[in-house]
């Protein structure tokens, strides 16, 4: 996949490290696909963050995306935007990003899934796969719906959702494109988990 097998997501919940310090320690061992997910602050807040980050990110020659705000990725430069479904339409997003840009959504089910494809986005979110602690995401859709969706929907599936490193492999062998993953990165040694993510990953 064009944007690389793992994709790390910011969580100021799951340590206590800064938002730079936290990807600048992902990119160090390796990640090359970042995605800057904050629901406490303000947009104000978000945009400033979103610039030095930009700037992180550009050193490493890494993918940044921001989550839910087309007009701040688009202001600070990031690569992308990554919708909910309660964010602006994609085709909204798009006439603020522009067709460079990468759109990506997250998708709890077939439907949303084909409903992406169709609207024009680049890639998906599924899941979550697992039960998960980092955001109220639902209940979890397993791997045979993964597997179901990568069957029915012609992008690029990003599997989401209690992805750790002992199930891993059984998301990529459903059928998922690339994991995103916050909590198992973030808990302990952040260097270390990149390492084992990638190299299963690329295994």
């Amino acid at each position: 996949m064009y944007l690389g097998g793992l994709c790390f997501i910011t969580d100021c919940k799951a340590c206590v490290l800064t938002y730079e310090d936290m990807i600048l320690r992902s990119l160090k061992a390796g990640v090359r696909w970042v995605q800057y997910r904050d629901k406490e602050r303000s947009k104000r807040k978000v945009y400033e963050e979103s610039v030095k980050l930009r700037r992180t990110t550009k050193n490493f020659d890494a993918v940044f995306i921001i989550n839910d705000y087309s007009d701040i990725a688009s202001a600070a430069g990031a690569d992308g935007v990554h919708l909910g479904q309660d964010d602006l339409p994609i085709r909204e997003a798009r006439k603020i990003m522009g067709d460079d840009k990468i759109i990506g959504i997250s998708t709890h089910s077939l439907e949303q899934a084909r409903d992406a494809e169709r609207d024009g986005a680049d890639y998906i979110g599924f899941g979550p796969i697992f039960h998960t602690m980092t955001k109220d995401a639902g209940s979890p859709k397993g791997i045979e719906m993964l597997y179901e969706i990568k069957k029915q929907v012609h992008l690029p599936v990003v599997a989401i959702g209690g992805i750790n490193l002992e199930n891993i492999r059984s998301v990529l062998d459903g059928g998922a494109d690339a994991v995103a993953v916050a909590s198992a990165i973030l808990r302990g040694n952040i260097e270390e988990n990149v390492k084992w993510f990638m190299d299963i990953i690329h295994s």
